[in-house]
């Protein structure tokens, strides 16, 4: 309660004052209308009864103020549920037996709807924190499961990759309560180590078989350096090809050693091929007179075919061949060239020959005799049938033996063609 006081100016005659809502007695004291009566909230005596009546109306408006500045807060900004409530209270603490005149009962009631808003507040953000903790338990319910299905991947690099981000959009989801929180962490950390531990033990093992390979393709670069000064062309030259053969399916090894490697069996290489395909050049230009007189003899060979006597056409052949070893190699760029159109000439004549053999064979001429024969009497045999079966006007029997010998009289062209081969 306040006590303001004050003495009286010497001579003055105290005096009352009265307002709607309270009012300052003659000795100072000061009243508030209430609904259960008068309540004493102070005594004045700083000044006249009026300027009382004013301060305390002052006081009220104070209060009133404050409540209307909490009422615009909740009802234009997001003030938190906590801050309102705390704003409530000490309005309320101040509407107590508050030292103020005016409507204070009104007061109480706006300020007992501003704490059914501030509840509303809370109870909204219960709902919504509710709300944001089932839908961060979905959402790391959907991390974990990612996570887990990624544990048995062997895309190693963009699973690995994947799991990092899945950390990071962790670490952006809401806590849960600890147990729920803790469980969905135990089983994505589990996940993540699961993934971890197999990608380890398969690059362990891709090392283990990157060394193997290191060791053979070590003693592949080893062999080749000791061949890339040897001057055994063609057994070495077929080396070279075995070793690469081997080297291409030896697997790789460590990049950088693989590189490394891979320019040491190549210089041995490269020495090796230089050399021989400069010796080889030498050696092709000592033979192209061996190509100009081959050149020349393959003309004669070209000249047997079409074979019109095959008797001549072997005999030049023969002749021929024999030359032609006599004249010894040519260079590497025209030998399979001519070599080629030699064996073309060689085919024809081989050729002829067979259909030769085969014209004079005496089994097939006498198969071919037979043949003729045999479709001769079978003939006569037809030609009596369909005679016989005129006679009789059996007309099912005359179509058949009429076909038959249609059939026979066609095979008989062919097989006469067939014999005439063998005496043109």
């Amino acid at each position: 309660m306040s006590n303001e006081s004050a003495q009286p100016a010497p001579g003055a005659a105290p005096a009352g004052a009265s307002g709607d809502w309270g009012r300052v007695a003659e000795d100072g004291s000061v009243y508030v209308r209430t609904a259960d009566g008068e309540r004493q909230i102070g005594s004045w005596a700083a000044g006249t009864p009026q300027e009382g009546l004013a301060f305390y109306q002052r006081k009220f408006d104070g209060l009133k103020a404050e409540v209307e500045l909490l009422e615009q807060r909740l009802s234009t900004t997001n003030l938190d549920a906590k801050d309102a409530d705390a704003a409530v209270t000490k309005l309320r603490e101040a509407l107590k037996d508050a030292h103020a005149m005016g409507d204070l009962a009104a007061l109480e009631v706006r300020v007992d709807k501003l704490a059914q808003i501030a509840e509303q507040r809370r109870a909204a953000k219960r709902e919504a924190r509710v709300k944001q903790q089932a839908e961060a338990a979905t959402h790391k319910e959907r991390i974990v499961s990612e996570a887990e299905s990624l544990a048995e991947s062997s895309e190693w690099k963009s699973a690995g990759e994947r799991l990092r981000a899945l950390v990071d959009e962790w670490k952006g989801v809401p806590r849960l309560d600890r147990k729920a929180d803790d469980e969905l962490w135990g089983r994505f950390s589990a996940a993540r180590s699961a993934f971890a531990k197999r990608r380890k033990a398969h690059f362990a093992q891709l090392d283990a078989e990157r060394e193997e390979v290191r060791v053979r393709k070590e003693a592949l670069v080893e062999e080749a350096e000791s061949l890339a000064e040897s001057t055994e062309w063609a057994n070495t030259a077929q080396r070279f090809r075995d070793l690469m053969r081997q080297w291409k399916s030896a697997g790789r090894a460590q990049r950088d050693t693989e590189d490394k490697l891979w320019e040491r069996f190549k210089t041995a290489q490269d020495t090796f091929f230089t050399a021989r395909n400069s010796d080889l050049d030498q050696r092709d230009a000592g033979f192209r007179e061996n190509q100009t007189r081959k050149e020349e003899l393959l003309v004669e060979a070209q000249k047997l075919v079409p074979v019109s006597d095959l008797r001549a056409a072997r005999s030049a052949l023969r002749s021929i061949q024999a030359r032609w070893e006599e004249i010894g190699p040519v260079p590497r760029d025209a030998k399979p060239r001519l070599e080629g159109a030699l064996r073309e000439v060689e085919r024809t004549v081989a050729d002829a020959e067979q259909a030769e053999w085969k014209r004079t064979n005496p089994e097939a001429r006498a198969r071919a005799e037979a043949t003729v024969r045999q479709l001769e009497t079978s003939i006569a045999k037809f030609e009596k049938e369909l005679e016989r079966a005129r006679t009789l006007g059996q007309q099912r029997k005359i179509d058949d033996a009429q076909a038959a010998l249609d059939a026979r009289h066609e095979w008989l062209a062919q097989a006469q063609a067939a014999l005439d081969e063998f005496t043109r």
